[in-house]
């Protein structure tokens, strides 16, 4: 049987503690902020992002370098006879293209899983090829399973502001001031490929309400058949109090599924701002 490595990046949440608990490894995300590089989890904290982007820094996403990737690879086949490596979704940044053109140079010795997850859906993909690997799957084999049930998996979120909706791009000025005085809460949706629109409420009670409806319509309908093998998953760029309260309304309308929790990773909340909110389900392999 061989011996397998498991990499992500911090895409998943995954801290770099986290990561050394579960054995795996985890390549930080890269920050441009006002000019300079900082790594996700290694030179920027959670504390540290916010700070910054409520201050109205530059802030901008990049991904691992190709030699930073490389050299982890390297380093990993010296112990190991193979990597699984889990980036984020392919439709939403260019590490996982990347990183498959890299791995062409490694004689199948490294499996990319393109299986567009991203946060806690991704951090469920980690916790899946874990499990598979226990089971002595190769690596071929646990990314074959992660790619044929990446669709098994729906993300809807709230925002607090479209300040950063606007400054993205993603709405217009006009949309924004006009979403800001009405109080409209866009609830927004990631199934595989992108970030898409789903709603438009007005008020964090309908959002919620919203965003709850969804799931529950995800698991009664598209994920009927694999019901029982459902774990929800919330993620969250406001305070922890605001955090426990979602949590606590989601146990309360799904007591009978497991939740995954975690901060909303980085790269999103560059897009979404401060203050968001965001549930899940997944299928655990």
């Amino acid at each position: 049987m061989s011996k397998v490595a498991i990499v992500t990046d911090s895409n998943s949440g995954i801290t770099q503690k986290r990561g050394e608990e579960l054995g795996i490894y985890v390549l930080p995300m890269p920050f441009f902020i006002d000019g300079e590089l900082y790594l996700e989890d290694i030179t920027l904290s959670q504390e540290q992002f916010y700070e910054k982007l409520g201050a109205d820094s530059e802030i901008s996403t990049s991904q691992p370098s190709p030699g930073d990737v490389m050299d982890l690879w390297d380093k990993l086949l010296e112990d190991y006879d193979e990597i699984v490596c889990i980036p984020m979704s392919s439709g939403l940044s260019s590490t996982c293209e990347t990183a498959l053109s890299l791995a062409q140079d490694y004689d199948e010795k490294v499996q990319v899983v393109n299986n567009q997850r991203i946060s806690v859906t991704q951090e469920q993909s980690v916790y899946d090829a874990i499990k598979l690997r226990d089971e002595g799957k190769s690596a071929a084999e646990i990314r074959q399973v992660l790619e044929k049930e990446k669709m098994q998996a729906s993300i809807y979120i709230t925002v607090d502001t479209l300040k950063y909706l606007k400054k993205g791009g993603r709405i217009t000025p006009a949309a924004a001031a006009i979403g800001t005085v009405l109080n409209l809460k866009p609830v927004l949706q990631i199934q595989g490929e992108k970030l898409d629109a789903f709603a438009k409420v007005r008020g964090w009670k309908a959002a919620k309400k919203t965003m709850l409806n969804a799931i529950e319509k995800d698991l009664t309908d598209r994920f009927a058949d694999v019901k029982d093998q459902m774990v929800l998953g919330m993620a969250y760029t406001c305070s922890k109090e605001e955090a426990d309260e979602w949590k606590n309304e989601i146990q309360t309308r799904f007591p009978d599924y497991e939740l995954v929790e975690g901060p909303l990773s980085l790269s999103i909340a560059c897009h979404i701002g401060p203050g968001a909110m965001a549930i899940t389900c997944m299928k655990r392999v």
